[in-house]
């Protein structure tokens, strides 16, 4: 038996080994061409879920979105909208026949369509001069609600043709406001709509139908520009007159109305009063449709709460626990909140609910899976997995995930994700690169892929560790861990870092003299803290981040974020500004630095970018500015994401894998790379 039995496992060794040896290691282009799932729409019988895919359209340069369909029963996933426009938002009718979406592929600007879940030709509806923003069907499905911008082409066009194009800053805003179509008379033909709320004394933010179809609530600020985000408040609009009130006005912002199932009261997210709502929990509170002083629903839920839906059976919200997030119930009578999703590490993300509220869709993404769909009950939570898109990554070597945590210099306890390469070896010295999120309020999870800026599986796969690092002021830890970088940004998120470095080196696993750092906004700001004050790093890439907190304040859209983190503006306290600005230490500097900047970025403007590379400059630091033209804070297009990846790739590969240093005036043609394999 055991004669006959060697040569079978011989046979079957081979096999294993065959399979592994096709798989590789991912390229840039296999990153670039990996279709991302987005959001996802349950139809109110539970027949169908409406989802969007990303994919990347090399041919026009553009990331296109588009909807699909997956039946619940069969698990048959297909198309409904196709060609070189994106198709987004799909959202269906109340009784599941339609389901509509907003896309720009007539005339530019985002109309809404349209389609039978069976398919055939999308519909226009609107016809609006400034494009639609948001919208939802009523709850008898014959009217759709629409925000979009008022704005004057006419008085404008004049203007421009008399004096030139100018504008006068922070006076001249698009004031967004509710219209309202027919569906039956839109189906004719697309319509204007019908105006609802007017006037240059609020814009209008998200909306909700009342139950009973005769009112809308709407959460809506000052204006448009973000440094007045503290003054959204909640107001209603009832149509039979188009009247409006204000129904709630509390210092903060207060914003995402939801009605209650009776149509008696109104929830809706809320800073509760608190001034401090960027780095605050925030909170679900509970109104009287009429008005009246808001209840808060989540003061024992330390986290940012962020709703879903008020069923029969409860308030369904989804909250970060660490680096999982979960689905959470509040009994609206007792005000009890309870965990329903489950295991503890599932990441949900994504939820929506059937028409009686006992079915939820949702996304998750895991360590060994890109986001998939998933479909559960809510009173016996057992989720089942309705695609495959993780199908598209079966042929690529990929690296392992796992949440680490340490101690970092002052005692607070710190969390990461470590990336290490499919084939490691604990008793092996690896090079390390830190990946640093953005936020500071964000956070990193061990998902499955890094398909932008920073590609770690192609650097796993050449034999490195990554370690993402959840650093002080990352979300899902608490208001308090959220707190500990107020008045020491930088400072604080500093040592974290290096403490996770520390904490590898210790178990031996990291070679000490080659370690790099990255990230992007936040990240790209706690990674020129890091190139100006540590000499631990052998290469690091600053992506639009922040070099000088006085040039920050005075030039960014967002001056509010740095006064409540900061305490005060440059003139009042310049030593906080001191204290937390990678500028204040470049006579320190040492680390070979890239610098990526977006040439229109308003989060972080761009002459972070500029004094930064100068003062590493003016001290012979190795440094290399990269201006990627016309963008803003993020890079939206696939071919200028590919030379983000290939510039941290080339910087990264010269100064930790010691390949030649890269010429980014002078880049390689893709055939004389092709040529070389």
């Amino acid at each position: 038996m055991c004669k006959k039995l060697f040569p079978l496992l011989l046979f079957f060794l081979a096999i294993n080994v065959s399979a592994l040896g096709q798989r590789r290691a991912p390229t840039v282009e296999d990153l670039l061409q990996i279709q991302s799932l987005g959001s996802s729409q349950i139809s109110p019988n539970g027949n169908y879920i409406a989802y969007t895919v990303t994919s990347t359209d090399l041919k026009q340069d553009a990331f296109v979105t588009q909807i699909w369909l997956v039946e619940t029963t069969t698990g048959r996933s297909f198309p409904l909208t196709r060609g070189e426009k994106s198709s987004t938002g799909p959202t269906w009718s109340p009784d599941g026949q339609w389901l509509a979406f907003s896309s720009s592929r007539a005339g530019g600007k985002n109309q809404i369509f349209v389609i039978r879940p069976d398919g055939g030709e999308a519909i226009q509806l609107t016809k609006s001069e400034s494009g639609v923003n948001g919208f939802d069907w009523s709850p008898d499905g014959r009217t759709i609600a629409f925000t979009a911008p008022v704005i004057d082409e006419k008085a404008s066009n004049a203007r421009k043709d008399h004096l030139g194009d100018f504008e006068v800053v922070r006076k001249e805003y698009n004031y967004s406001h509710i219209h309202t179509i027919d569906v039956a008379e839109a189906l004719n033909g697309p319509v204007e709509g019908k105006q609802r709320t007017k006037g240059e004394e609020f814009t209008v933010g998200a909306f909700s139908w009342a139950p009973g179809g005769d009112r809308i609530a709407f959460s809506a600020a000052r204006n448009s520009d973000l440094i007045n985000g503290h003054t959204t408040d909640i107001f209603m609009l009832r149509l039979v007159s188009d009247s409006v009130s204000r129904i709630v006005s509390t210092p903060g912002p207060d914003n995402s109305p939801q009605w209650s199932p009776d149509g008696k009261q109104i929830i809706f997210s809320s800073a509760m009063g608190n001034p401090k709502f960027f780095h605050s929990n925030s909170n679900l509170a509970v109104v009287d449709a009429e008005g009246g002083t808001p209840r808060s629903m989540t003061d024992s839920f330390d986290e940012q709460p962020r709703l879903i839906e008020w069923v029969k059976e409860g308030i369904y919200f989804l909250g970060a626990q660490k680096t999982a997030s979960h689905l959470f119930r509040i009994d609206p009578t007792t005000g009890k909140i309870m965990r329903v999703s489950s295991p503890d590490n599932l990441m949900v993300s994504g939820a929506s609910f059937t028409r009686d509220g006992k079915t939820i869709a949702f996304t998750s993404p895991s360590a060994t899976s890109l986001t998939e769909i998933y479909l559960a009950g809510t009173s016996s939570f057992t989720p089942r997995k309705l695609t495959s898109m993780t199908d598209q990554v079966k042929d690529l070597i990929l690296a392992t995930r796992e949440v680490i945590s340490w101690k970092s210099k002052d005692g607070a306890e710190i969390e990461g994700i470590l990336i290490k390469p499919a084939d490691f070896d604990p008793s092996k010295k690896y090079p390390l690169l830190c990946i640093i999120h953005g936020g500071p309020t964000g956070i990193d999870r061990p998902t499955l892929l890094d398909t932008r800026y920073y590609p770690s599986d192609i650097w796993a796969a050449r034999g490195s560790l990554i370690l993402k690092v959840n650093y002080r002021g990352s979300a899902g830890y608490g208001e308090k861990f959220r707190q500990l970088n107020i008045r020491n940004l930088g400072v604080g998120d500093a040592w974290d870092v290096i403490s996770g470095v520390d904490h590898l080196i210790g178990k031996g696993w990291v070679d000490s003299k080659r370690v790099g750092c990255m990230g992007w906004s936040q990240g790209g700001y706690i990674s020129a803290f890091l190139t100006t004050s540590s000499d631990r790093f052998a290469a690091i890439s600053v992506g639009a981040g922040i070099s000088n907190w006085a040039t920050y304040y005075y030039n960014t859209d967002i001056t509010p974020f740095t006064i409540q983190y900061l305490g005060d503006d440059p003139a009042d306290d310049p030593d906080v500004y001191v204290k937390t600005s990678p500028m204040s230490y470049i006579k320190n500097a040492k680390t070979p630095t890239l610098i990526q900047h977006g040439e229109f970025d308003r989060r972080v403007p761009i002459p972070n970018a500029y004094e930064l590379r100068q003062g590493l400059e003016d001290r012979d630091v190795p440094v290399e500015m990269i201006v990627y033209k016309g963008y803003g804070h993020g890079i939206t297009k696939p071919k200028s994401m590919r030379a983000v990846i290939q510039h941290n790739l080339s910087w990264f590969n010269h100064y930790i894998f010691g390949d030649p240093k890269p010429d980014f005036a002078k880049p390689e043609s893709p055939k004389a790379v092709e040529s070389k394999k």
